[in-house]
């Protein structure tokens, strides 16, 4: 007796033209749906409408997503990157005083960002550790800065209990950890004890060594398949599905077609039932495909994935160039719409 492997529905989402009857809205925002592609290991993809879609699958790839820190995810928000590391791939250490960081996140505010993302560790391929207390001295003091008038809510981007405990007595409201809860496992519990919103990324090893040859029999339904499990275990250790965003970890131990794959996907990641964020801001890949070796020129190809992603219904896109992707979706809104739907 032969068993079939699960199926796997990956929404084609639309927002031009009048709305079909049997449209079904995508996560609950402004964006609808009535086919997807039903996907498989053991079969050729295939299109199907909305009837042919499994309940359990339908309920969750439209269901409206709770809000994150009290930010709506019902359109893409802007999270903005701010790095106080001496060695982040990006730019190279800019912003290593306090001071200019707490500076630089109030001007991503000015220009449209909904979130701030606060890191004080690189996690570039082949980084290494570094000690909590180190991590800590670099990311407090900035979040101590902004907390109580940023006016948008502050995430810490950190793999440690210790920081990220630092980090929400300081001010900040989210946890972004590229580990997935899995480097320190104390980390969950206080995710699940203070009731945070959780931003939770696929990896493929640690950054010391996550681009050694990476391989997947099929990266999209792979790492779809991890964050299932890791959304499951983390269900089971207290922490609601509502907290918990989504990351499939562009760059993170993957190829450039690794990364295409994914981000050409990426609405298979709805069928999670979690708020989806992609952070593909200046990564390697986008300096492969245009030739643009210093991170900092990838501006314009950052900008065009981020359109991408919010085309395919992704609430959340981290970037470093927050006025450049602010002012894309707000043009972007306005010719499918006739109206920004960017405030």
């Amino acid at each position: 007796m032969t068993t079939s492997l699960p199926e796997y529905f990956r929404p084609l989402p639309q927002r031009d033209g009048p709305r079909p009857e049997d449209a079904v809205p995508l996560a609950g925002g402004g964006l609808w749906f009535t086919e997807a592609v039903r996907l498989s290991r053991d079969a050729a993809p295939r299109r199907v409408p909305v009837a042919e879609i499994p309940r359990d699958w339908l309920e969750r790839l439209s269901a409206p997503r709770a809000p994150l820190a009290g930010l709506p995810m019902d359109r893409s928000r802007v999270m903005g990157i701010v790095n106080v590391t001496p060695d982040s791939f990006s730019d190279g250490g800019r912003l290593r005083d306090s001071a200019a960081a707490a500076q630089d996140a109030r001007a991503m505010v000015a220009a449209g960002a909904d979130i701030v993302d606060i890191g004080g560790e690189s996690t570039r391929p082949g980084a290494d550790t570094i000690a909590d207390e180190l991590e800590i001295e670099r990311t407090r003091p900035v979040i101590e800065a902004l907390a109580g008038d940023l006016g948008a809510p502050i995430s810490i981007d950190t793999r440690k209990r210790a920081v990220a405990e630092a980090a929400v007595a300081a001010g900040a409201a989210i946890v972004n950890d590229v580990s997935g809860l899995l480097h320190d496992p104390a980390l969950a519990g206080l995710v699940m004890d203070r009731d945070l919103p959780v931003c939770v990324m696929h990896a493929k090893g640690d950054p010391k060594t996550m681009q050694d040859d990476p391989r997947y029999d099929d990266v999209l339904l792979d790492v779809y398949d991890w964050l299932a499990g890791r959304v499951e275990a983390l269900e089971a250790q207290g922490i609601p599905r509502a907290n918990i965003v989504v990351d499939p970890g562009i760059g993170f131990g993957k190829t450039k077609a690794h990364n295409l794959a994914l981000l050409a996907g990426s609405a298979l990641f709805h069928g999670l039932g979690c708020p989806v964020l992609i952070g593909a801001s200046r990564k390697r890949f986008i300096g492969t495909i245009t030739g643009t070796e210093r991170p900092a020129d990838r501006m314009p190809g950052s900008v065009a994935v981020a359109l991408e992603a919010a085309a395919r219904g992704a609430q959340i896109l981290r970037v470093h160039d927050v006025p450049e992707t602010v002012q894309a979706l707000r043009v972007r809104a306005a010719l499918s719409e006739g109206e920004s739907d960017v405030a």
